[in-house]
């Protein structure tokens, strides 16, 4: 099992509880929804979550994704995950709450 990560925030996570996917805002804005692997999460909270409280860390299964992965490359010039659709909340196995400073509890 290959994992990818996306950050959400509770609320946002808890809008879609009833719904069999997960679409992020990046999906309309942008066309897809933005993932990273494990060693790119911590540089992801520092430059976007910086003091956003109530984060959640989805552990996505790319084996059970439903929507295109692709990996491109972001304006650091690091390869990304990016999905072209929604996630499919069988694909998420795990759900990590995230400190409101950003860290890994």
């Amino acid at each position: 099992m290959s994992r990818i990560y996306h950050v959400v925030t509770a609320a946002d996570w808890a809008k879609a509880d009833k719904q069999s996917t997960y679409e992020a805002a990046s999906l309309h804005t942008e066309g897809f929804i933005h993932a990273s692997e494990r060693s790119q999460v911590g540089g992801v909270l520092s430059r976007y979550y910086a003091n956003v409280p109530d984060l959640l860390l989805l552990h996505i299964d790319t084996d059970r994704l439903t929507s295109e992965l692709r990996y491109e490359v972001s304006t650091n010039h690091e390869l990304f995950p990016h999905i072209y659709g929604p996630i499919n909340r069988d694909a998420v196995v795990e759900i990590e709450k995230l400190t409101d400073t950003g860290q890994d509890h």
